[in-house]
């Protein structure tokens, strides 16, 4: 098995820091204070939800998200957004139907990880199954 080469044209592409990070935003999101009354009604919101992801994943902004398991602290799910601020993600997590309307709540966090993660939707794209109609 032989060591990975250094790569400096993939690191500048990506943005990489000396030791191949990069800042990005981490956004938690928890269960908030409204309750949709309705099957209909939350099945509208969250369509709007994953919409609003697929949206925002396409313009590259949105890196990851997904949703954390059963725990004690009503955290429901993760967003990692490539942008500069915490005020960027603010706005972009204010387009979400469910945090708009109560059913999440956001908290956002600076966080350091690997300039990869900006090829992870492009990767992600290649083993999604197409929808099915």
């Amino acid at each position: 098995h032989q060591a990975p080469t250094f790569d400096a044209a993939l690191a500048q592409r990506l943005g990489a820091d000396q030791r191949g990070m990069r800042q990005y935003v981490l956004v938690i999101l928890r269960t908030g204070p409204y309750t949709p009354t309705t099957s209909e009604e939350r099945a509208r919101l969250f369509e709007g939800h994953f919409s609003n992801m697929r949206r925002l994943s396409d313009e590259g902004k949105l890196l990851t998200a997904g949703p954390i398991g059963q725990n004690e602290n009503q955290y429901r799910g993760i967003f990692v957004f490539d942008v500069a601020s915490v005020e960027d993600a603010r706005a972009l997590v204010a387009t979400d139907p469910t945090v708009a309307n109560g059913v999440f709540v956001a908290d956002f966090y600076p966080w350091y990880g690997s300039a990869a993660m900006r090829d992870l939707p492009a990767i992600h794209r290649r083993i999604e199954p197409p929808a099915e109609e």
